[in-house]
């Protein structure tokens, strides 16, 4: 059965930073109401099949952000660093499970995974018990401030190519193979490229928490 197609508005661009090498935002006029943890459909225009990115503005803001790699031979990335303020995107309506449970969690993210927990943090939503917060060098730990800010020390770092008083040198992976034991009460929030969030499930599951427990959204 043929998948149904997404349906999209058209939504002029507002605007498009440069955060650090390769990262970027863009920020578009809003139409929608959406739940934090959710994403839209993004195309450049109505015909091409639309790229899924989980937004990362409060629930109080009028436009929509998202948080995005430029991938040089990707379809879209590079068309959207081209975007001007007053240029049109076609987006969806929001969608997606992703979004906050009652009760104490752990939100787990590396590299623009980081952007749905942004969108719980300015939002209001119960902040977790811990974010743990991947990267391969120090100027990528997206949104730092933010968390730093709001978390203290229950905001921890691992970078795997630098390193720094304030962060843990290694992957998030290792930390997490080296704990005798995880919280089993909780939820974990798992958010970042296949191949971390499938390590992450597995070591979770090794410690015995219940595979209900464990939300993923992975980014490819």
């Amino acid at each position: 059965m043929p998948r149904k197609k997404i349906e999209l508005f058209a939504s002029k661009v507002v605007e498009l930073n440069h955060v650090v090498s390769n990262v970027y935002t863009l920020s578009f006029v809003r139409k929608f109401e959406f739940v934090p943890g959710q994403v839209v459909a993004l195309a450049i225009n109505n015909e091409h099949e639309p790229r899924l990115y989980s937004i990362a503005s409060g629930a109080d803001e009028n436009v929509f952000t998202i948080l995005f790699d430029v991938v040089p031979d990707g379809f879209l990335t590079p068309q959207l660093i081209r975007l001007k303020e007053g240029d049109e995107v076609f987006v969806s309506k929001p969608f997606g499970d992703f979004t906050p449970e009652k009760g104490d969690k752990w939100w787990i993210a590396t590299g623009t995974g980081i952007a749905p927990f942004v969108s719980m943090a300015k939002s209001g939503c119960n902040l977790p018990l811990k974010i743990l917060h991947g990267s391969r060098t120090l100027d990528h730990f997206l949104y730092q401030d933010l968390f730093e800010e709001c978390m203290g020390e229950g905001y921890l770092r691992f970078c795997t190519a630098e390193n720094s008083d304030k962060v843990y040198s290694g992957r998030l992976t290792t930390w997490l193979k080296e704990q005798s034991s995880l919280p089993k009460q909780i939820k974990y929030y798992l958010c970042g490229n296949p191949d971390m969030v499938v390590d992450v499930r597995d070591i979770i599951l090794e410690k015995d928490i219940d595979f209900a427990n464990v939300k993923a959204e992975i980014y490819f």
